[in-house]
């Protein structure tokens, strides 16, 4: 039976889409508030190695039984490890240190079109009218929320440097995605990440190593540490996860769509934890975002004939 039959499997796929823009949205804000204190490659190395001790206890014991597995899609493996679990994360936080969190996640909102021109480029995957005005409904929603309902904020938005490195990010976790729905559903999807942040940490420790002789870390307060294990747990081990497993039961294109989800939970995160008011353009914003989230998806719904989705 397929999956989009059975009800009660429905809402265990939506809560996989979910949960990972829920937790990137506070990854962001984090990564944001200890930009000065933490450099981006020690930044990067604390929060995998914090997910590899989270990994191990559940993780450890399928790695060893499909290694075989990895190793016969290693190329695949190891770009999704360079992609998602390094470069990505590396060139964000590196990107936040010279630009606002509100910019991260405008560019943040491209990924669904990358995921969908890299799919049309590298695996002629076609791109149904109705997807992609859904993609771009959800992204007018995005932008409805970041400018405040004004154009006249978006137009007079400044982009650092950081921004360009951020959208040299979002072209990694672009990528990311399509190889992840690569790789075959069957895999165990915990096994899996724990090859991917072996991979990453190999080569972290030694930027790590060079970045102490340029760098100062200053963890001065008790909220930099509480940071570090957000960041090294709900952003990495279950997002992650949750989004891995996502890609691989719905496909990249409709996985990635709900990406543009991140600010509206990043609004309602600030309303709970910071008593921050919530504004109607944010509840506008909010119906916009999943109304295209919604035609994405829905123009999905049935088996497709055209080319398979990588």
């Amino acid at each position: 039976m397929p999956p989009s039959s059975s009800p009660q499997l429905e809402w265990r796929t939506l809560l996989l889409l979910l949960t990972p823009p829920l937790l990137w949205a506070g990854n962001f804000i984090a990564a944001r508030a200890i930009s000065n204190q933490v450099p981006p490659v020690c930044l990067s190395l604390i929060r995998w190695g914090l997910a590899l001790l989270c990994l191990l206890p559940f993780a450890l014991r399928p790695f060893m039984r499909e290694y075989r597995q990895y190793w016969h899609y290693r190329w695949y493996v190891l770009g999704t490890s360079l992609t998602g679990v390094l470069a990505f994360n590396l060139l964000v936080y590196w990107g936040l240190h010279s630009t606002s969190a509100t910019n991260g996640i405008i560019l943040n909102s491209f990924i669904p079109f990358l995921v969908a021109l890299f799919g049309f480029l590298f695996y002629r995957q076609r791109l149904p009218v109705q997807q992609l005005l859904g993609l771009l409904v959800s992204l007018a929603g995005v932008l409805t929320v970041v400018s405040h309902a004004d154009i006249q904020t978006l137009l007079n938005l400044a982009f650092a440097p950081g921004d360009v490195i951020i959208f040299v990010a979002m072209i990694f976790w672009a990528l990311f995605t399509l190889w992840t729905k690569a790789l075959p559903a069957s895999l165990d999807r915990s096994g899996l990440m724990l090859c991917q942040v072996l991979i990453a940490l190999l080569l972290l420790i030694p930027l790590s190593v060079w970045e102490s002789q340029h760098s100062l870390i200053t963890i001065s307060h008790a909220q930099t540490g509480w940071a570090l294990v957000y960041i090294g747990i709900f952003p990495s081990v279950i997002a992650f996860l949750a989004y891995s497993k996502a890609v691989s039961r719905v496909g990249s294109v409709r996985a990635s769509a709900f990406i543009h989800a991140m600010p509206i939970f990043g609004a309602l995160l600030s309303t709970l934890l910071l008593q921050e008011v919530f504004h109607r353009y944010q509840l506008v914003g909010m119906l916009t975002i999943f109304t295209g989230i919604w035609l994405a998806n829905r123009s999905s719904s049935r088996p497709s004939t055209s080319a398979k989705e990588a």
